[in-house]
């Protein structure tokens, strides 16, 4: 009997392409994506790794699970309630609404009274200004990177932006807010120490070159023990006295003070201080999308808008749109996990920890993002073997958990109420998984 190539046997990519399922993938997948996966398939039956009769099953499985988008969905049970990580703050349902209607044609920089062009972005503005009426005018850019670089730009090129030695920060994957400001041109004038600066740091550094004064809050870390720095309402007069602008990057996004966490800084009290500029990000204590927010005086900001980097660093339609909705709508869930309500975590916890007969343990969450730095919010976490953490992370859904002291920690804060099943649902995958893989290794 003649020996027959088993490559021969692998099914023809047309025959795969007109299989059913294949045919709808085709509707929700272009062209390229799905003949890809088709002739990946094949060529693992071809290299000998699949035996050619799975070849269509498993491609049916592979289409069944690609998405247009390789991003997936995650439940954070880790306790950090602004997770840079996982996206940042989760938009509410207001948000998640109207980035939707955003998708298609809107009146983003049109008036359909007259039919003529109109200011950009002019709802979200106007849900800025209500909710902080301390600001004159807004401007909305596309994060606060970019805040900081258009208005370091535009009031100091070529010029001497005057900030404390103790503020200048590296925040996450290395990002040096200094790199950032000498790549405008501008010069940084550092003053006083790292753990202590006066004002008269400050007033020996102004003089004709000087383009602003900057204070940035510091984010992912405190400094305590001797220290000194100066409020924004002393530095106010000596900036405004010189004729130079201050400009305050809070970073952490609230708008008002929030007396959960009365250390961190907000847009109102920065402006009631002084302050001619505010910058602040939408997608951390805001509750919102990336954005960087400019809140200050109408001359200022109107300054920034009409610089020509404005352009080049404007927020989408999108982005506009849910913030908008975050500030205009309900609470979004950033805040609704910041001021959960600590008997009613206890309570979801305990119900999960009996179905799993695991114990709980008090556990603190965190802010994150870089707001409110060291400050813990108490709270419960299901303590569970550290061996779950991958296949918690891995399954569907996807879950991420804290792995601290050899544990894996399942805080509920950041997880809506209504996905506790599907909590428990991954936890008994994850075991079921952990078994297996162990029960294969002792064999």
């Amino acid at each position: 009997m003649d020996h027959v190539d088993p490559r021969r046997l692998i099914p023809r990519t047309n025959d795969l392409l007109a299989l059913p399922p294949v045919r709808e993938a085709r509707t929700r997948l272009n062209e390229r994506v799905v003949l890809g996966l088709v002739r990946d398939i094949q060529e693992q039956a071809r290299r000998g790794d699949l035996p050619p009769g799975e070849v269509e099953p498993v491609l049916l499985a592979a289409i069944a699970g690609r998405r247009a988008t390789t991003l997936r969905p995650v439940l954070n049970a880790t306790g950090v309630i602004v997770h840079t990580n996982l996206g940042r703050a989760p938009l509410s349902a207001a948000a998640v609404d109207a980035v939707v209607a955003a998708s298609g044609y809107v009146d983003v920089e049109l008036d359909l009274a007259d039919g003529n062009r109109s200011r950009r972005g002019a709802g979200a503005r106007a849900a800025l200004l209500a909710a902080c009426p301390a600001a004159e005018d807004a401007l909305v850019v596309n994060n606060g990177a970019a805040a900081l670089l258009l208005a370091t730009t535009a009031l100091a090129i070529g010029r001497e932006v005057v900030v404390s030695r103790g503020e200048l920060v590296e925040i996450g994957a290395g990002f040096r807010l200094t790199d950032l400001m000498e790549s405008t041109g501008a010069r940084l004038h550092e003053v006083g120490t790292t753990n202590r600066t006066h004002l008269h740091d400050y007033a020996g550094a102004l003089g004709p070159d000087t383009g602003c004064i900057l204070k940035v809050h510091p984010s992912n870390f405190r400094v305590d023990g001797f220290t000194s720095a100066v409020p924004l309402q002393e530095l106010a007069p000596l900036a405004h006295a010189h004729g130079v602008s201050l400009v305050a990057d809070l970073g952490s996004g609230l708008l008002a003070p929030d007396p959960h966490l009365p250390d961190e800084p907000d847009v109102a009290t920065a402006l009631a201080a002084g302050a001619d500029v505010v910058i602040a990000s939408g997608d951390k204590l805001l509750g919102g999308p990336q954005a960087g927010l400019l809140l200050g005086g109408r001359e200022v900001i109107t300054r920034l808008a009409r610089h020509p980097l404005a352009r080049a660093v404007r927020a989408d339609k999108l982005a506009l749109a849910a913030l908008e909705a975050t500030v205009a709508g309900g609470t979004p869930p950033v805040v609704q996990a910041l001021h959960a309500d600590a008997g009613d975590l206890r309570r979801r916890t305990d119900r999960l920890a009996r179905e799993l007969g695991v114990p709980v343990v008090p556990h603190d969450g965190r802010v994150g993002g870089g707001g409110a730095p060291g400050f813990p919010l108490p709270g419960w976490a299901l303590r569970l073997p550290e061996g779950l953490a991958r296949p918690l992370r891995t399954g569907d859904p996807a879950v991420l958990p804290r792995v601290h002291d050899g544990s894996c920690l399942l805080d509920l804060r950041c997880v809506p109420a209504d996905q506790d099943d599907r909590i428990l649902e991954a936890v008994r995958q994850a075991l079921a998984t952990l078994k297996s893989a162990d029960a294969g290794r002792a064999g």
